[in-house]
């Protein structure tokens, strides 16, 4: 059910792209219980200039040209606990296997209700009872 949006500069290699995917992929579903197979991913790649952040850093955490925007909408009833994990376990991975720093990781949940979702033939496969 989730939809992962990764929005990145243009510089990020396809292979660094891809592994961005896997990253969130694999938090989605070892942190967050999305089931298998589960795996709807929009990577976005944009001109120098197109992704905009404050350049004298917010919250005492400065970026850098190399920042990755994630948006994940998911189905809302997770706890405060497992979005911590889940944050925590892909700032973690993108470091250790892309090298990008843990500060240019920037990530956005939003939590809906199951009926809002549609995987195909205009049904709404998560109806309420």
């Amino acid at each position: 059910m989730p939809l992962v949006r990764i929005d990145v500069d243009v510089a990020i290699p396809a292979e660094v792209r891809q592994k961005l995917s896997d990253i969130v992929y694999d938090a989605m579903t070892s942190i967050a219980k999305v089931p298998a197979n589960d795996k709807f991913v929009i990577v976005s790649t944009h001109a120098p200039g197109d992704l905009v952040y404050p350049k004298e850093g917010y919250l005492g955490i400065n970026y850098t040209s190399q920042i990755v925007f994630i948006q994940v909408t998911w189905n809302a009833g997770r706890t405060v606990d497992v979005k911590k994990a889940f944050y925590r376990r892909i700032a973690d991975d993108v470091h250790e296997k892309t090298g990008i720093r843990k500060q240019d990781v920037w990530i956005s949940l939003v939590d809906v209700s199951p009926e809002n979702w549609s995987f195909g033939n205009g049904e709404m496969q998560y109806a309420p009872k």
